[in-house]
């Protein structure tokens, strides 16, 4: 399944009174309410470093600043992924071992929980993580969708937030965290217009370092928020109205990430269509802008664009060009456009602001436009005002076009919705028409036709099962492919040999590997000589289920490994024959195949990683090597210093506690021995016997003695 699809965000029309609802669902503005929060919750002024609220720890844990390690996990969309990433790398950046590994969390002293609020489940996990840090005694920083919509609440309270548009300070939040404070950032960006008019921002700024995850895909936000109120949907109270990054900041990330080797740049947002409403520009526009810079750049010839979730709505008013847009060979022949409902009387009810009809047209034109074109979609069953007349509705459009890629989703309440105030239908109700559009969308197949084609495909990614790669063709159809590492990375041709549900098994044909030891044989030559060369390790990180594992890096035909041992050698496919020098600055020895190169981007050990994500430094990035290399200076000398220090106040306490030790013993020594003489006086009083005086003398000498050997004993250890 796709990783950036936001099931239920949405868009507004150009013209919203001509399409206003008849149905009882009152929307109330949630502007007032989020204002509200934010001066309840955030900090006076605007600075996003502002002051941290009193400490909720007893005394600060004392720390060095970037010697910590920190756990970031990100639930939910592209977007949010996104942010992820991003917060992974300025933490990198400023010398913290970031993790992202489920299977070693434990290993954190900080959790950064980044979490989406779409649906129950995924918040409730987030919750459960939320109580899992805590008992196990981490420090707690929480961000996402969840804690912005909602920053009163109780299961993060104590807890320091980062807004999803203050991500960029997620350093400082972090460093505040460990000090014990609580800090809160949740303001929006914003940023002046050419007219001096202060407007919100798309978010934080798009060159900063970023960790992702996969070293070939780049996840570019466009913009956040949307411009309407669906009635179920609790990702407006989180990320508002609509703000944009301008073109020229989104088209110098493209090109500085082609730069890096990036082969697949997904653009992400809460609804793409609605990109640039608010700053006179177009999706259009943008995306012909990014194909531009795309095709100029000298080293991704085979890199390719796909486009995010649009809504019916806005890509109406562009949807020739959108044919167009999707049909150009360095775009993926892909969209998801939700219905979410097949009765325009549901849709009304959800302020949807499109009709079933609007939602046809585009599909019809663009499956007539763009050759072999994948649309997927969504469908909510169970809507409160859902009747099964409705959902019959529903289901004749899943039957006219059935969809290769069809996300299915029950009702689900999210408080302070308009909906949840709704008189919801019975559970058992919902869970049967579920049912009724999953057992028709696994009755039928939508790839047995390409079997014996053969696909031009781009290799990305690897497979949950650890078995395949992933490539896909321009339909952006997901082909499995052999675990070669040679593979990763490039353009291949494959044979289709096998269809599934949601995959294609493909087959590289003759004379491909051929073609990628020759280009990968000029790039060793090309590295000797000093030119660019753009190495990439295999990405290593899968999602599963919820959790992220690293999967073994493992391939080739011959079932050799890659080396992966080199801490600045960027490492290809095996076959090496060893004689390669990591130190040498040249790609290869010219005796094997194998693509190990040394290049400015691999070359400080800080950007190396073993879990196989990539850290991008952005644009300011001899800044951060300068800082990275800096803090690492500071933190060896304050180690030295600490333990300098630790030595000698350890050898000061040993001496204070040995002469402290034996004045103790004197002191005891002396009060036993009064103590038993005044015992010996009483009892001579009583019982003048020698039989009672030898009992006291063995009792007085066994203490005296005992007194004197334990000080002797300590001394000699």
């Amino acid at each position: 399944m796709l990783d950036d699809i936001e099931d239920i965000v949405v868009d507004v029309d150009s013209d919203p009174a001509a399409r206003r609802s008849q149905g009882s669902v009152v929307v109330k503005s949630f502007r007032r309410q989020q204002q509200q929060q934010h001066n309840q919750d955030s900090p006076a002024t605007a600075a996003p470093a502002a002051e941290p609220l009193p400490s909720t720890s007893s005394a600060s844990d004392h720390f060095l600043p970037g010697t910590a390690s920190v756990f970031v996990k990100t639930w939910g969309c592209g977007h949010n992924n996104s942010d992820g990433e991003y917060m992974a790398g300025l933490l990198a950046a400023d010398g913290y071992n970031v993790i992202l590994e489920h299977s070693r969390a434990a290993e954190a002293d900080v959790w950064v929980l980044n979490s989406c609020t779409v649906k129950g489940p995924s918040e409730q996990t987030f919750v459960n993580d939320i109580n899992k840090g805590r008992a196990a005694g981490k420090k707690v920083v929480v961000a996402g969708c969840v804690p912005q919509a909602s920053p009163s609440g109780g299961e993060w309270q104590g807890l320091s937030i980062v807004g999803v548009q203050q991500i960029d300070q997620v350093v400082t939040v972090v460093e505040e965290a460990l000090k014990g404070n609580t800090v809160r950032l949740l303001r929006d960006a914003r940023e002046v217009n050419d007219d001096g008019k202060k407007r919100k921002a798309g978010g934080a700024r798009l060159d900063l370092p970023k960790v992702r995850r996969n070293p070939f895909i780049e996840i570019i936000p466009i913009n956040t928020g949307c411009l309407n109120q669906c009635t179920y949907c609790k990702t407006k109270h989180a990320r508002g109205d609509l703000g944009s990054y301008s073109p020229a900041e989104i088209v110098d990330r493209v090109t500085s990430v082609l730069s890096e080797g990036v082969q697949e740049i997904w653009l992400t947002s809460e609804d793409t269509g609605a990109y640039g409403k608010d700053i006179g520009v177009t999706i259009v526009d943008l995306l012909w802008a990014i194909i531009a810079a795309m095709e100029a750049h000298p080293s991704s010839p085979s890199a390719m664009l796909r486009v995010g979730m649009t809504n019916p709505p806005y890509i109406l008013q562009h949807l020739d060009e959108i044919a167009r847009v999707l049909a150009h060979p360095r775009v993926y022949a892909f969209l998801h456009v939700p219905v979410q409902a097949g009765s325009t009387r549901v849709l009304t009810d959800m302020r949807r602001l499109y009709t079933v009809e609007d939602f046809e047209r585009v599909v019809d034109v663009l499956r007539a436009n763009v050759p072999g074109v994948t649309i997927a979609t969504d469908v909510i069953c169970g809507y409160p005002t859902e009747t099964e007349q409705d959902f019959d509705e529903t289901m004749r459009v899943l039957e006219k076009y059935r969809f290769p890629v069809l996300h299915i989703s029950q009702y689900y309440p999210r408080p302070g919705t308009p909906s949840a105030r709704l008189k919801r239908i019975p559970t058992d109700i919902v869970k049967s028409r579920s049912r009724r559009a999953t057992a028709f969308f696994e009755s039928y197949t939508t790839y047995d036709a390409l079997v014996g084609s053969r696909q031009s495909v781009l290799v990305t990614e690897q497979s949950a099962d650890g078995v395949h790669y992933i490539g896909h063709n321009k339909a952006y159809h997901q082909v499995l492919v052999p675990k070669d590492a040679r593979l990763m990375g490039r353009r291949v041709t494959v044979a289709i040999v096998r269809s599934g549900k949601h995959f294609l098994v493909g087959e590289v044909v003759d004379g491909e590997m051929a073609r990628i030891d020759a280009e990968m044989a000029q790039e060793a030559v090309e590295a000797a000589a000093g030119e660019t060369v753009l190495p990439k390790r295999l990405p290593k990180l899968v999602r599963i289920k919820r959790a992220v594992h690293t999967m073994s890096d493992d391939a080739g035909t011959d079932g050799a490994s890659v080396d992966e041992s080199a801490s600045v050698a960027e490492t290809g496919p095996g076959k090496c024959c060893g004689k390669c020098s990591a130190e040498s600055g040249a790609a290869g020895c010219g005796s094997c195949a194998c693509s190990h190169v040394v290049t400015a981007q691999s070359a400080h050990p800080a950007l190396t990683r073993a879990d196989g994500a990539e850290l991008s430094l952005g644009t300011k990035r001899q800044d951060v090597l300068d800082h990275l290399s800096s803090r690492q200076a500071a933190t060896a000398a304050a180690s030295s210093a600490a333990a300098v220090e630790a030595t000698t106040v350890g050898a000061s306490h040993a001496r204070e506690s040995k002469k402290h030790g034996r004045s103790i013993s004197g002191w005891r020594l002396a009060a036993h021995a009064s103590i038993t003489g005044m015992v010996g006086l009483w009892i001579w009083a009583y019982q003048p016997t020698p039989r009672w005086t030898a009992k006291l003398g063995i009792i007085a000498l066994t203490l005296v003695g005992t007194e004197m050997a334990l000080p002797l004993a300590r001394s000699r250890r």
